[in-house]
């Protein structure tokens, strides 16, 4: 009986992630507000294709724009890519900064000094392995005339070289972003995404600047929700940007996921517990073996039809077997199962203690 309410929550909340995915393609910005921009990109070693990810925002149709990097060792191997850019764009203004520091969260260490050398009030922050399109800036930028809006997201899809990468990659497009969907849909608020992040200086300013989360792993997170706190809007562009998956192996895809959904009970414990629900595929499954066939088949059913969906609003176009989607569905599930104890994680080589509230402290 339990495992038919669930199924019926499920089949709601995928319905929901339809009509969030239909409303998003139905959006068209149009980008007329080219204010001066700052692109802050703290970068640590040469992700999977690095040089492509960081020419993409070389190449942007814009105004006047800087791009500013964050390196903290003087032997980073992606100095090299750096180079290659500025002789490639010799007249783009493209500069580079040792940023070694003591945060916890070292990349938001990178980005406080890095904000202080921004010569524009619009700074615009995203992953180093980040690939856009040329309008990229245009479009997120302008969401920023309207001034009850403090922040700008973008949701992303994955490349994965791996068949391990590639399910995480199915995962971001059928799963996670359909929940950023269905939290636009029933929320103005939102909360930002690593993958873009523009905001005014003066927003950053009124949060306490980089410094007030530099203890915190899910950066992105916070900066959106205390942006948003302070009674400004958070709002998601209508581009997509591509996120470079590498070639990981399972366990690196386990490690990942499991960082990441660790990270989302600590900061959001509620919205964790709840988002159990939603994991439809499972539910399903115990449906159909306690006696409600027909109900797990509508399930199923509703539950493929939203992976379709985001996969069109994040314009996924290689052809996706459904089998791939529920397999994957199961693996989600064992890895909120994963997430639901234990308080270390591990980030780019190192281990780190979550403490309340999505702090950190290295071990």
């Amino acid at each position: 009986m339990i495992a038919a309410l669930f199924v019926v929550c499920g089949i709601v909340y995928n319905l929901l992630a339809i009509a969030g995915a239909l409303r998003f393609r139905r959006r068209k910005t149009v980008p007329n507000y080219q204010p001066a921009v700052s692109i802050l990109k703290p970068v640590r070693g040469r992700d999977p294709r690095f040089y492509e990810a960081i020419r993409s925002h070389a190449m942007q149709e814009y105004g006047e724009f800087e791009i500013l990097f964050g390196v903290a060792d003087s032997d980073d191997p992606a100095l090299e890519d750096i180079g290659r850019l500025k002789a490639e764009f010799p007249t783009r203004n493209i500069q580079v900064f040792q940023t070694p520091n003591h945060a916890p969260n070292r990349k938001v260490g990178s980005l406080e000094i890095l904000s202080a050398r921004a010569r524009y009030d619009v700074l615009l922050v995203n992953d180093g392995d980040i690939l856009v399109d040329t309008d990229y800036l245009a479009r997120v930028v302008s969401l920023l005339e309207d001034e009850t809006i403090g922040l700008a997201t973008c949701l992303y899809r994955g490349k994965g070289l791996s068949r391990a990468s590639r399910a995480e990659a199915l995962g971001i497009a059928t799963e996670f972003a359909p929940s950023v969907l269905v939290a636009r849909l029933l929320s103005s608020t939102g909360f930002a995404l690593g993958s873009t992040m523009a905001f005014r200086k003066r927003e950053l300013e009124a949060i306490g600047g980089f410094a007030s989360i530099r203890n915190y792993l899910a950066d992105d997170y916070q900066l959106g929700a205390r942006i948003s706190e302070s009674g400004k809007r958070v709002a998601l562009t209508d581009t997509v940007v591509e996120s470079s998956l590498g070639a990981g192996t399972w366990s690196d895809v386990w490690k990942h996921q499991l960082r990441w959904s660790r990270t989302i009970r600590i900061s959001r414990p509620a919205g964790y517990l709840g988002y159990g629900i939603t994991q439809a595929t499972f539910w399903c499954a115990v449906a159909a073996l306690t006696g409600y066939p027909w109900l797990a088949l509508a399930g199923v059913t509703v539950r493929l039809f939203a992976a379709i969906a985001g996969l069109r609003a994040l314009r996924v176009r290689q052809p996706i077997s459904f089998v791939s989607v529920l397999l994957r569905d199961l693996f989600g599930f064992a890895v909120w199962c994963g997430g639901l104890a234990g308080n270390t994680v591990e980030w780019r080589g190192e281990r780190f203690r979550l403490l309340r509230g999505g702090r950190i402290e290295p071990l």
